[in-house]
C-alpha cells in the first residue's frame, strides 16, 4: 500500500509525503511526487503511472495527517466486552436512586441473573444494602460491579449464588468482588468473542492498534482461539496474574514473547491496593471520618518483594497495581529491592518524594487520565490536602517518568481520544480545569498513546485524520473524527 499526499504530525505541516507500507512495516518515506500530466492517461489514476508498481494499492489521503496507531495500556477485556450487555447505573447518585432504577428499569437478564454496572458509592448519602436490593428485585439474583470493579452490591439470592449466604450488608469489596466479577466473565465463548469484536470493532475507528488485556483470567487461550477464527482488529498483549504465574512459567512464558502475528505475552500483573471511590486504595493519611482506615493492602510489603522477584526472575516484567500514595511507596520499594524494571498500574496518588524514584528505578507509569475527571469530585472529598498529587501527569514528565496511557476498560471507555483530551485539558463536561498545573501537551499525551513512530522500518500501525492533533482544542480532541486505521499495513477501519 501506498500513502499519498500526507502530513505526519508533528512535522512541518506544509511538507506532503508518500509512505509505502510492505510486508506489514513503513518501507519508505518520500517527499510527495503529484503524477504527471504525461505520466497519467486522462481518466486514470497513478496507479497506472509507468513508474508505479501495479499491485500496489495507492491511497490519496488529500492532505489528511498521519500519526503512529493508538494503544490502550490497561484493558480487562471479557468485562470490557459484556458492560453493553448489562445495566448502565453511571448515572446514578445514590443508593436509593439504584434501587429505584432497577425496579423500573427493563432489566438485561442472562442465565437467571441480572447484572448492572458503573455505580460509584463514595459520595452517596445513603448506604447500599442487601434489604434495600432486595425491595427492588426479590425473584432473581441481582450483582451490580462498581464503576472501579473494586466492589460490587448483591440481592440475598445472588449473595447465595455467590457462597456469601450470611454476608451482613451485600456490599462486597476487593478479593470477594473479584471472584464475582470473574465468575461473571464466564459467558460461551463464540457469544463474549462476538461481543469482544463488536468492541474491538468501534475501538479500532477510534484509531486502536493494540491493548494489554489484565483480564484477571488465563486469557492466553481464548485470544489464540479468537485470532484462529479470524480477529485481526488490534494487536493484545495478555498479562498473567499471581494465580497462574506457576502455570506461566512452567509453560516458558516470557514478556514481549510472540505467540501469533497480533499476539504476545504481556506483563505479569498483581494488585496491591483497592481503589478510591472503594476507600481501599492504600494510603498514608486515613480517611476523613474513617479513623481507622488508611485503605487496603492487598499483598503484603515482603510477599509483594517475593512475587516480582520470581516473575522477573522467570522472563516477566512486573506491572504492580498502586493507586494509594502509600501503595506506591512500597511497589517502588520492592522493585528497589529486587532491582528489575517494570511498571505501575495507576499511579494515582504519589508522595512527592517518589516522583524521582520512578525514572532513577527504570519504572514506567500505566495511567489513565480519565480517572482524573471521574474522580475529581471523589479525591477532593477523601484525599484533602493531597488531591492536587491525583494523576499528575506533569509532575511525573517533569521528574522523567515514563507514561503510558490507557483506560482500564470498562472504567473508562476504550477511547484514546478521551484520555489525550483528558491529559491535555484536565477538564470534560464544560468544567473548570482540575488543577491545570498538571496538564500535558498533545504532543506528550500522543507519545504516551503510541508504541511506534512514522518512520521507515517502523511497524505499519498508522491513524489518519482530518485535523492536526497538535492544533486541536481538548473537546476537539476527544470527539477526534478517526478516518483510516491501519494495522501491520492493512486497514481495520476506512472512512477515507
Amino acid at each position: 500500500m501506498k500513502l499519498t499526499n500526507a502530513r505526519i504530525v508533528g512535522d512541518d505541516a506544509s511538507a506532503l509525503v508518500d509512505v509505502t507500507l510492505a510486508e506489514g512495516r513503513i518501507v519508505a518515506i518520500e517527499p510527495h511526487r503529484a503524477p504527471a500530466a504525461a505520466d497519467t492517461a486522462p481518466g486514470a489514476d497513478a496507479d497506472s503511472a509507468p513508474d508505479a508498481d501495479p499491485e500496489t494499492e495507492t491511497v490519496d489521503l488529500d492532505g489528511r495527517w498521519i500519526m503512529p496507531g493508538l494503544w490502550d495500556q490497561h484493558v480487562h477485556s471479557s468485562m470490557w466486552a459484556q458492560q453493553s450487555q448489562r445495566l448502565d447505573l453511571s448515572h446514578t447518585t445514590s443508593a436509593t436512586e439504584v434501587a429505584v432504577t432497577l425496579a423500573t428499569s427493563v432489566l438485561p437478564e442472562s442465565d437467571g441473573i441480572i447484572v448492572g454496572q458503573g455505580f460509584r458509592d463514595a459520595l452517596w448519602p445513603d448506604q447500599p444494602t442487601r434489604e434495600l436490593l432486595d425491595s427492588a428485585v426479590s425473584d432473581i439474583a441481582v450483582v451490580l460491579v462498581s464503576g472501579d470493579l473494586h466492589s460490587c452490591w448483591l440481592n440475598s439470592l445472588a449473595l447465595e449464588r455467590f457462597g456469601f449466604y450470611d454476608h451482613p450488608t451485600g456490599f462486597l469489596r476487593e478479593e470477594e468482588a473479584f471472584a464475582v466479577g470473574s465468575a461473571l466473565s464466564r459467558v460461551e465463548p463464540d457469544i463474549l468473542d462476538g461481543w469482544i469484536r463488536d468492541g474491538a470493532a468501534e475501538a479500532a475507528s477510534r484509531g486502536v492498534v493494540g491493548i494489554v488485556d489484565l483480564e484477571m483470567t488465563w486469557e492466553f487461550e481464548n485470544w489464540q482461539r479468537r485470532m484462529l477464527e479470524g480477529f485481526d482488529l488490534f494487536r493484545v498483549r495478555v498479562g498473567v496474574y499471581p494465580r497462574f504465574l506457576e502455570r506461566a512459567i512452567f509453560e516458558g512464558l516470557t514478556t514481549g514473547q510472540q505467540l501469533a502475528p497480533l499476539l504476545e505475552v504481556g506483563p505479569f500483573k498483581i494488585i496491591t491496593d483497592g481503589s478510591l471511590n472503594t476507600r481501599t486504595a492504600y494510603c498514608v493519611e486515613h480517611y476523613p471520618g474513617e479513623p481507622h482506615n488508611r485503605g487496603v493492602l492487598n499483598i503484603p510489603a515482603d510477599e509483594l518483594v517475593e512475587w516480582i522477584r520470581t516473575a522477573s526472575g522467570a522472563g516477566l516484567s512486573p506491572a504492580v497495581h498502586a493507586i494509594g500514595d502509600d501503595a506506591n511507596t512500597l511497589a517502588l520499594n520492592a522493585f528497589e529491592i529486587v532491582g528489575c524494571r517494570g511498571r505501575i498500574e495507576h499511579a494515582q496518588s504519589l508522595s512527592e518524594s517518589d516522583l524521582p524514584r520512578f525514572a532513577a528505578l527504570g519504572i514506567a507509569a500505566s495511567v489513565q487520565p480519565e480517572h482524573a475527571m471521574d474522580d475529581r469530585d471523589v479525591a477532593d472529598a477523601l484525599w484533602p490536602g493531597r488531591n492536587h498529587r491525583t494523576i499528575a501527569l506533569r509532575s511525573m514528565l517533569d521528574a522523567g517518568i515514563e507514561l503510558l496511557m490507557g483506560s482500564d476498560a470498562p472504567v473508562a471507555p476504550l477511547d484514546p481520544w478521551a484520555a489525550i483530551a483528558s491529559a491535555v485539558s484536565r477538564s470534560r463536561d464544560g468544567r473548570e480545569p482540575w488543577y491545570p498545573e498538571q496538564r500535558i501537551t498533545v504532543a506528550e499525551a500522543l507519545t504516551a498513546s503510541a508504541q511506534s513512530t512514522i518512520a521507515v522500518g517502523e511497524v505499519a500501525d498508522i491513524v489518519v485524520t482530518r485535523k492536526n492533533p497538535l492544533d486541536c482544542s481538548g473537546e476537539e480532541l476527544r470527539a477526534m473524527r478517526v478516518d483510516a486505521t491501519i494495522l501491520a499495513g492493512r486497514f481495520t477501519h476506512n472512512q477515507l
